[in-house]
């Protein structure tokens, strides 16, 4: 009980204070739900890539993965590490701004692999909702008669 206010005027004075309070809390709660859904987001315009058949004196493939930052917030590329070491994605480094595009260029060198159907994944981390993307690249190397 406050010492210079009578019981009826404290009763109001601590409503008067806890409602202060709640209306704080509401308000940081609405702050920090609203700074949550500020986040990156990216959107490949394909997934997989197919190389189609080739004959296995091709030894090098290339072909780019185009991203969109669709957040509002800059997007960062962790990682992007491929299944093996056959195949080399070199991605953007620097973040992608909202709405900008980036790109992931992934080689498939075919030296020392063996003829036939083969798919590759690359997976690709950042800081979006979507944490964790996995691309792919596949196709059909066939053998040369010598």
């Amino acid at each position: 009980m406050h010492p210079k206010l009578k019981r009826t005027e404290n009763v109001t004075f601590l409503k008067k204070k806890k409602m202060k309070k709640f209306v704080l809390f509401i308000c940081m709660t609405v702050c920090c739900a609203l700074s949550a859904n500020a986040q990156a987001q990216i959107k490949f315009d394909k997934q997989t890539h197919n190389f189609g058949s080739f004959p296995e004196t091709e030894k090098i493939h290339k072909t780019t993965f185009t991203f969109t930052n669709v957040g509002d917030k800059p997007l960062i590329i962790n990682q992007a590490l491929a299944s093996c070491g056959c195949t080399v994605p070199k991605y953007t480094k620097a973040p992608i701004a909202p709405g900008q595009k980036g790109q992931i260029e992934v080689t498939y060198k075919s030296d020392g692999t063996w003829p036939g159907h083969f798919k590759k994944s690359i997976t690709v981390r950042t800081n979006g909702t979507v944490e964790m993307t996995r691309l792919y690249i596949e196709g059909v190397m066939t053998e040369v008669k010598k």
